[in-house]
């Protein structure tokens, strides 16, 4: 084997090295962006409630309920809230302040009525026993 063909061999291994490595990293980088894709209620839209500075998007499937807020005009971090209740449970809450969206937050709620509340800066909304 000549000089030529080993320089070469080391030149490929250390191409091979630099790509092993950059998947690697790849690798441990694709959990986290598909974690905060997953951040969002499944089922289908049953209500959407607003208020001055936001709106509250209500899901349900399978008789789990589940809520987020959202930002009238996003790109600001603001303080949030979003809260869902099933009927003779605790209340599950969110809080934070996000420039988008606060939750998802959810409760089994099976056939029994649920109270949503939500807030984004000054602006609110809670609602009686709704989805009974």
């Amino acid at each position: 084997m000549g000089k030529d063909a080993r320089g070469g061999l080391g030149r490929r291994l250390a191409v091979g090295m630099a790509l092993l490595s950059a998947s690697g990293l790849l690798a441990l980088a694709a959990p986290a962006e598909a974690g905060a894709a997953a951040a969002h209620c499944g089922g289908h839209k049953v209500r959407t409630l607003t208020f001055a500075t936001g709106y509250v998007n209500v899901y349900k499937r399978n008789g789990t309920v589940c809520a987020m807020t959202f930002q009238k005009n996003p790109g600001r971090g603001r303080s949030m809230t979003v809260s869902v209740q099933a009927r003779g449970l605790f209340p599950v809450p969110a809080a934070g302040v996000d420039p988008r969206s606060i939750g998802p937050v959810q409760t089994h709620a099976g056939h029994r009525c649920v109270r949503v509340k939500g807030s984004v800066g000054p602006g609110s909304i809670s609602t009686g026993w709704i989805l009974c």
